[in-house]
């Protein structure tokens, strides 16, 4: 959520910079601004009154202990009528308060200056790209028919037992998805980051918290009984263990990781798109999540994406860095790297790590603070990435290790799977 005040005081630069995410904020910040302005008129009559309330009270004491009786009354009585006007005021704070908030939290955050304008993925820049492209033969074959060959995903079982997005792991390919795991959480914790194996259901608070709600309350899984909703990543559980929290400065940056698996609604419709591992309902993934001091986060978003990098590398995967272009930002991002890999047996690039910063949005959602050096507390800066997500990393790693005497499995991996080879 942007911070009043930084509206309030810069409301053109706002509305510009919500235009490169291709979002006609005008309307919505005229009305933020004139809202705000009748709550702090609300307010100060209200602290005006308050104060005459409490200054009334006391000459009724020091009245009743000179024995002025009836002026004593006098005065109780205008403060009773205080009281009425009071409350009224409260009343009216509260349903102002409430309509500012319904209209500041469905604006977008800011994107940051380094955001290149554009509307769709086409407009995406390029900033690096490495590896050797798989050299496949003629008869290589797409992830969905190789899982079918060797029977390690069951996509029709998926179906049968929930529906389309649902895959089935066996075997060997169940082995790889643990091998994957515990991979990226092993490299994630020799980097520092802590695990943290949180809940894979959250509560409204905690959706809100990080910009899910109520932006993309249709894209979860919602538990109507209990109000709860199934996590679209572990960012959500992860970030909110901060939410209303004071850290230490010293403390910053907090590094966290964790495995979950991921449910999401809005996962396509049909077509070789999203045929096969390329987008499920539910899936596999380690995210890291770190609590940042504003000064330090670009800089340790930089350091997020040369982890994620790092890991790609082990992988023996080609892949590509894209950062986002306005109109292909998420809802709460201030800057995103998107991290692809190169599918040789569909010759496209697919997806598999998001690293985003959100600067203070999530965290003035959340109330994540820490204290500077003078102790005041300041709100901190909220990163994370995907590191990885599993579909579309198997996918490849299918794809491009594929032989004539079965699936080669890269040398990181062969610790984790028990086997060099499924076939």
């Amino acid at each position: 959520m942007l911070q009043l005040n930084y509206i309030r005081e810069n409301k053109e630069e706002v509305i510009t910079r919500l235009a490169i995410k291709n979002f006609n904020a005008k309307e919505s910040v005229e009305k933020i601004i004139s809202i705000d302005s009748d709550r702090r008129k609300i307010q100060t009559e209200l602290d005006t009154l308050n104060s005459e309330a409490n200054a009334i009270a006391k000459q009724v004491g020091d009245l009743f202990k000179a024995g002025k009786q009836a002026e004593a009354t006098d005065l109780k009585n205008k403060s009773t009528a205080l009281k009425e006007t009071t409350k009224k005021l409260e009343i009216s704070l509260s349903s102002t308060e409430e309509e500012l908030n319904k209209v500041l939290v469905l604006l977008p955050n800011l994107p940051s200056v380094k955001v290149p304008k554009g509307k769709t993925p086409a407009d995406n820049e390029n900033v690096h790209e490495e590896g050797e492209m798989p050299k496949l033969s003629a008869s290589a074959k797409p992830h969905w028919e190789l899982t079918s060959q060797y029977d390690i995903i069951d996509f029709e079982l998926g179906v049968k037992l929930t529906g389309a997005g649902f895959p089935v792991y066996k075997g060997k390919g169940a082995k790889l998805q643990r091998a994957l795991i515990n991979f990226f959480l092993d490299n994630a914790t020799a980097a520092g980051f802590l695990e943290i194996e949180p809940p894979i259901m959250v509560n409204e608070a905690s959706g809100f918290g990080t910009g899910q709600l109520p932006d993309k309350e249709g894209q979860m899984y919602h538990v109507g009984v209990d109000n709860l909703y199934l996590i679209p990543t572990a960012e959500v559980p992860i970030t909110n263990i901060y939410r209303d929290t004071i850290l230490k400065g010293e403390d910053l940056p907090v590094k966290n990781c964790g495995y979950t698996p991921c449910f999401r609604r809005e996962a396509g419709s049909y077509g070789k798109d999203v045929r096969g591992l390329n987008r499920l309902h539910q899936f596999d993934k380690v995210e890291i999540v770190q609590i940042a001091h504003p000064d330090k986060s670009y800089e340790v978003l930089e350091e997020m994406r040369n982890y994620v990098a790092g890991i790609l590398r082990k992988l023996e995967l080609p892949f590509r860095i894209l950062k986002l272009c306005g109109g292909d930002m998420s809802f709460a991002s201030a800057l995103t790297y998107d991290f692809e890999t190169y599918s040789a047996a569909q010759q496209k690039w697919l997806e598999v790590s998001s690293v985003s910063n959100f600067e203070a949005f999530q965290s003035n959602r959340s109330k994540i603070r820490f204290r500077d050096g003078n102790g005041k507390p300041q709100l901190a800066h909220t990163l994370n990435g995907s590191a990885l997500a599993l579909p579309r990393i198997v996918a490849t790693l299918l794809e491009n290790n594929q032989t004539d005497n079965g699936i080669k499995i890269p040398k990181a991996l062969v610790p984790y799977t028990g086997f060099e080879m499924i076939n």
